[in-house]
């Protein structure tokens, strides 16, 4: 009888640029106050934002490379490299084929997700089932990487205070004991046209026209998102995702979601019945890192000891689209990032 093969969360690793900007330092650029809103609603205090010469994979390198040291892992054990990011590299190639050659994933194959900001947990979870459903696979790395700064206009006020810079890992291994317990994708393509980056694909290309303008090649909230979409539509799948792993949301530990509005998650985690303490948040210093935003978060809870062996965790994304999902896991790995 062939052993039953778990998806288990083995190392983590996060990297921010180095670049520090303020709500104080916006408020001057923009000419108008973005306060107490922004620090006080939102959650964000500062930002990261990304030198001129860096890119996508500059970010997702150094977090990468972390996930593996905190997994005991070389980059030639990896099976799979998974990167999930809607601020690619390029075009084509795709941004995880660039990373696979910058780490020496010799052995992995390569592809990208590009689902906005639930991007991580639905590369999480491709990931989980690649390693319980196929032998060939046994160790995937995760990336998520968000540079948003380089499509940003930094007079629109209603971007330029919350999107930020930053990358996220996770390496996965098939273990015997449980860690990915249940998972749900969600989507809703009516909203696909709410917020975005509009020029540079094959709909509008890039022309001098469009970049005189400076509009459609640069991200804009084009309609308002209802809040309800979240409000209501992360309560919902966490309870489904619960369900299904057999669990109750009051024996939930840690719960990681957006990092877009802390006030969203207060009011989630009111409706659910939960504490604030339960929920780890980083907007307040690195800002909303899309994609990227979970699996730092997850890396900060770990490295800061707010992650426990056999801790239950809950990870939910939700972004442009609109697309969302939900993970829960059973942590398996020991603090600071350790396996």
């Amino acid at each position: 009888m062939n052993a039953a093969r778990h998806a288990v969360i083995t190392g983590t690793g996060s990297y921010v640029p180095s670049r520090v900007v303020t709500n104080a330092e916006l408020e001057r650029v923009l000419g108008t106050s973005v306060e107490p809103f922004v620090s006080e609603t939102l959650g964000i205090r500062e930002r990261r934002f990304s030198a001129p010469h860096e890119s996508t994979v500059d970010l997702c390198e150094p977090a990468a490379r972390q996930a593996l040291a905190a997994a005991a892992l070389r980059p030639e054990d990896i099976d799979l490299l998974i990167v999930a990011t809607d601020t690619p590299e390029y075009i084509s190639p795709a941004t995880s084929s660039v990373l696979h050659g910058r780490l020496g994933t010799v052995r992995a194959g390569t592809f990208d997700v590009n689902c906005g900001c639930a991007g991580y947990v639905t590369a999480l979870d491709i990931a989980a089932k690649y390693l319980t459903a196929d032998a060939r696979y046994s160790r995937i790395l995760v990336v998520a990487a968000y540079a948003m700064s380089k499509y940003l206009d930094l007079h629109d006020k209603k971007t330029a205070t919350i999107f930020a810079d930053g990358a996220g890992a996770t390496v996965v291994e098939v273990r015997a004991e449980p860690g990915v317990l249940a998972s749900e994708l969600f989507a809703d393509g009516r909203y696909c046209e709410g917020m975005g980056i509009f020029a540079g694909g094959t709909a509008e290309p890039i022309t001098a026209e469009i970049l005189a303008r400076g509009e459609r090649n640069r991200l804009r909230f084009v309609e308002k998102y209802p809040r309800e979409l979240n409000e209501e539509g992360w309560p919902r799948i966490v309870r489904s995702v619960l369900a299904r792993a057999g669990r109750r949301v009051d024996e939930v530990d840690q719960w990681l979601w957006t990092q877009v509005n802390r006030s969203t998650i207060e009011v989630v985690m009111a409706h659910l019945g939960v504490p604030m303490s339960r929920a780890h948040t980083v907007m307040h210093k690195w800002g909303y890192t899309g994609a990227a935003c979970i699996p730092m978060a997850l890396d900060d809870a770990v490295r800061g000891g707010r992650v426990a062996q056999g801790d239950l965790l809950v990870l939910t994304g939700s972004g442009a689209g609109l697309a969302m999902g939900c993970v829960a896991l059973t942590w398996q790995g020991a603090a600071e990032g350790g396996a």
